[in-house]
């Protein structure tokens, strides 16, 4: 047997081309092997200049005399695939277009041991659910938790906003508004991810009973303060407190607009009682039904749970008073702002919510 190779030159053209231009470094290793071997230089020398033993010298050698310059390139590896593209379609197609009760399954969501036997039930394909699962990757299925979205739409929608939008854009020096909410507070914490040593799962200590208290809040339109009102129960009462908090907190100014949701206790007898007392002061402005995304304040009882009370580690509910709450006089401290006991004078310009919204979303 020959130790060296004829090479035509359409082929030594090919192989130079491959060697010289910014190929895959195996190709470009095996070109330079049949160059070195065309040019007579021993075994030896190649397997000593290459750093290849001389199995691999034997195996490109012939090779390249059965194929030519194309079996030098890489072949396909592993098994050859048993499934068509129609079955991996055909599942992405069941996740994307239908719920699993379109088949006569009690689900509500796939899983991929539910669509190997909806493979197998309906047209007998034997597949393992790791292949379902590399399909949807590949058809870029991922999974993650959903968004839930509300469709009912309030009909006087557009009326409130409307109307709301008027109270701000035409707020005189002496008034001011407030956008105003409840969030719970839960003993038992909310569990979220945080950065721990790998294959070692953190611990978050919970006390075991689920007492609950409940803040109110109220953004200020004017400078992006948060007045709090802390409470055992979210009920007319402690809607009741936080509006006298507001009349305390804000007593410069001759009119108060509260802009809230509709829930049913901030329309109660006491509430309106309330308000029937203090009508000079304070006047009431409901957003639209079913529109959470129409008060600021929602976006900070968001943060407030990402970055404070997820993961906490009170053990009871009279903790709670040794928060620094936003709002409070021991807010200095914990980086929220800390509102002034002296009533200050009105600005002239009235910051955007936003802009309020991102100053305190960022102190938190």
């Amino acid at each position: 047997m020959s130790h060296s190779i004829n090479l035509p030159a359409e082929d030594r053209k090919t192989l130079l081309a491959w060697y010289r231009d910014p190929h895959a470094a195996e190709l470009r290793l095996r070109a330079h092997l049949i160059l070195l071997l065309a040019d007579g230089y021993p075994w030896a020398t190649l397997c000593a200049v290459l750093y290849c033993s001389s199995r691999t010298v034997a195996r490109w050698k012939a090779r390249f005399e059965e194929q030519g310059p194309d079996g030098l390139r890489d072949r396909p590896r592993g098994a050859p695939k048993r499934f068509g593209l129609f079955w991996a379609a055909l599942v992405v197609a069941w996740v994307k277009d239908f719920t699993p009760r379109a088949f006569g399954f009690l689900r509500s969501r796939w899983c991929c041991e539910t669509l190997v036997l909806l493979l197998w039930q309906l047209h007998e394909v034997d597949v393992s659910r790791e292949t379902v699962r590399r399909w949807l990757h590949q058809a870029d299925l991922v999974w993650r938790r959903p968004r839930p979205v509300l469709r009912r739409q309030d009909p006087d929608r557009e009326a409130r906003l409307e109307k709301i939008r008027t109270v701000l854009r035409d707020l005189p020096d002496d008034e001011t508004a407030v956008f105003e909410d409840e969030v719970d507070l839960a003993l038992n914490p909310k569990i979220g991810c945080m950065w721990m040593e790998r294959g070692q799962q953190a611990e978050v200590v919970t006390p075991g009973d689920n007492d609950k208290n409940y803040l109110a809040g109220s953004l200020h339109w004017r400078t992006g303060l948060l007045i709090t009102t802390v409470g055992p129960k979210r009920d007319a009462k402690l809607f009741v407190r936080h509006l006298e908090d507001l009349l305390s907190r804000l007593r410069r100014y001759k009119k108060i607009h509260v802009i809230c949701d509709n829930a049913k206790f901030h329309t109660s007898r006491l509430v309106q009682e309330f308000f029937a007392r203090h009508q000079d002061r304070l006047e009431f402005h409901p957003l639209p039904r079913y529109s959470p995304d129409c008060n600021p304040v929602e976006r900070v009882w968001w943060r407030l749970h990402e970055a404070i009370t997820r993961n906490h580690q009170c053990r009871s509910c009279a903790s709670w008073s040794t928060w620094p709450w936003p709002g409070s006089p021991t807010s200095g401290p914990s980086g929220f702002r800390t509102p002034s006991t002296r009533p200050r004078r009105a600005r002239r310009r009235s910051p955007r919510p936003l802009e309020a919204l991102s100053l305190l979303c960022g102190a938190i």
